[in-house]
């Protein structure tokens, strides 16, 4: 047995070592292929009337990918930072191959936990905006690290404050999350229902929460805090989609644990709830989430930036309003791939709540946002088709 145990660590040692080198190798070739001058440099090193340059963390990332696409078809200069810990390389060789302009797109591997780092980042470039998505962000592996997310969620973000503080950036969107209400008693969730959550994802997220409108009040920053739901869904057009770590399905969103399912990559479904169906107090016993489309969702944030003002704090929640049960989520999924997906019941995720889902009343009326795609089927199917063409994730399918 400790043979064999010796193995399997001499193989996970020879992954680790191959996927960091093929990593490191990657990173020279994005940058070769952007291949900034002089004069493109220097255009994001000066503030420049009439354009506004955001710097968006983990933006190699799901949603922060989705974030720098629109902020880039709106005509804002974006500097994409990501350690690629959860980010991915296809996604921002993607961008570049779409907006090649000099002084519309910079990528930047670093890690926010490196203050030099961050420093360096702000020094050598005119940000006028941060747009904070760089967080780990999967509930039931905050229950099993969680010096990890107090590290990589409120540290980080404390980090980037310190930054934004010294070279005097003034604008902040926050990427936050419903888990800092925890299991409200009452549903729908509004702004002003307490924040008590129940796992160290949530908890370090509220810190952070806490640090920046503690921080807003020394300063005439101007902040906005989204709350959002659970995210699905990819870009309408096919360019970008989500492509987790193989190493972190498990942990994935339930749409990832449905196409794997549907693509065969996993044997059937395993959503963890229990095949009892009642040990969430639901309709059908399995627990109720609010699904808002990662198009919906990076809307909210540039309204959110057009929208923030000196000195004001605004805080809103980003969801449909409307929940739905993770049986009804699979029955959806089922349409939208067309495969009839097997599913297993587990006991629940620890660090789990039952039902969640939001009023997005206050983000509507002060925002002028509401969620477009609102049709559960249509989100998973746009999602599924991206899936369907990129077997590999961004790597050549």
């Amino acid at each position: 047995m400790d043979y064999l145990d010796s193995r399997r660590k001499s193989r996970c040692a020879g992954k680790i070592i191959a996927a960091a080198l093929c990593i490191t190798v990657c990173i020279i070739i994005l940058k070769q292929n952007q291949s900034p001058t002089y004069s493109s440099l220097s255009l994001f090193s000066q503030h420049e009337l009439g354009v506004t340059h955001v710097l968006v963390t983990g933006g190699a990332g799901y949603i922060g990918s989705h974030a720098a696409l629109r902020l880039l078809k709106d005509s804002y200069r974006v500097t994409k930072v990501d350690n690629l810990s959860r980010g991915n390389l296809g996604a921002v060789k993607v961008l570049q191959d779409l907006f090649p302009e000099p002084g519309r797109l910079q990528f930047i591997y670093a890690d926010l936990g490196d203050a030099k780092a961050v420093n360096k980042i702000f020094a050598e470039n005119a940000f006028d905006a941060v747009m904070h998505f760089a967080a780990v962000a999967y509930v039931g592996e905050s229950t099993m690290e969680p010096l990890r997310y107090y590290h990589n969620i409120t540290s980080n973000t404390l980090v980037v404050l310190e930054a934004m503080a010294a070279h005097k950036v003034k604008t902040l969107i926050y990427s936050s999350t419903c888990a800092t209400y925890g299991e409200p008693v009452k549903m729908p969730i509004t702004e002003q229902t307490p924040q008590l959550p129940i796992n160290p994802y949530g908890k370090a997220k509220k810190m952070a929460e806490d640090i920046i409108i503690d921080f807003s009040k020394t300063t005439d920053m101007a902040v906005m805090i989204l709350r959002y739901f659970n995210v699905i869904g990819s870009d309408p057009e096919g360019r970008l989609g989500e492509a987790p770590q193989p190493e972190l399905r498990e942990h994935g969103r339930i749409s990832g644990a449905c196409f794997d399912a549907a693509r065969g990559i996993i044997p059937g479904l395993k959503q963890r709830i229990t095949i009892q169906w009642i040990d969430y107090k639901t309709a059908d016993g399995t627990c109720v989430r609010d699904y808002i489309d990662v198009t919906d969702l990076v809307d909210a944030h540039v309204k959110a930036l057009a929208h923030a003002k000196p000195r004001k704090v605004g805080i809103y929640n980003v969801g449909t309003g409307k929940g739905r049960s993770v049986k009804e989520f699979v029955e959806a999924c089922k349409k939208a791939t067309g495969v009839d997906i097997k599913v297993e019941y587990l006991n629940r995720r620890p660090g789990d709540y039952a039902e969640v889902f939001s009023d997005p009343s206050k983000i509507k009326q002060e925002l002028n946002w509401k969620a477009q795609y609102t049709d559960l089927k249509k989100s998973l199917q746009i999602a599924w088709k991206w899936q369907k063409s990129h077997l590999n994730g961004y790597s050549h399918s």
